[in-house]
């Protein structure tokens, strides 16, 4: 069996890096030299997407797709939807609303979550404290979502496992 997971949010908060972290194969990248404002907090950025694969141990695939971050990028974001199992959104918390960011990328992905499920991945809590885990959990409860929601460091497998394993079990319970 093979899963489609979409991790997506915005420029700089860890999917390219997240994806190359847990992936059995090679990744797929569409990085492009940054040209915009983006170029200010890094010098290159995804254009259409990237591609991983993860092996589980019972033989099963997942199959992970990250989205561009830039809005200007957005027509990808449904194309990459389409089949998708589930939605991972990975947020810089050092940015400067970062629960805005996640209430943005939910009202984005909202065809998919209505009947798909999400997790929250905050990275970069290292660099900024606050917002804490709590507020997030919050902003979701006052619009009626429940997703678990984790402080990763996308550099680190074990905690982007931690992110594929919860979608897995809240796939595996809805099944």
């Amino acid at each position: 069996m093979h899963h489609k997971i979409i991790f997506t949010g915005p420029v700089g908060a860890g999917k390219s890096t997240a994806i190359a972290a847990i992936s059995d194969k090679p990744v797929v990248t569409t990085e492009a030299r940054a040209s915009d404002e983006v170029s200010l907090r890094k010098q290159t950025t995804t254009v259409a997407m990237d591609y991983g694969v993860l092996q589980l141990a019972d033989g099963q695939s997942v199959h992970l797709y990250g989205t561009p971050g830039q809005q200007r990028f957005d027509y990808m974001w449904e194309i990459l939807s389409r089949g998708g199992l589930a939605l991972v959104i990975l947020l810089d918390n050092s940015r400067e609303d970062p629960v805005a960011d996640m209430v943005f990328y939910l009202d984005k992905f909202r065809a998919l979550l209505q009947r798909r499920p999400v997790c929250i991945g905050v990275t970069r809590m290292d660099l900024a404290r606050s917002p804490r885990l709590h507020s997030y959990q919050q902003k979701l409860a006052e619009m009626g979502i429940k997703a678990p929601v984790f402080e990763v460091d996308a550099r680190k497998p074990n905690d982007v496992k931690t992110l594929v394993r919860s979608i897995l079990h809240i796939l595996a319970i809805g099944s």
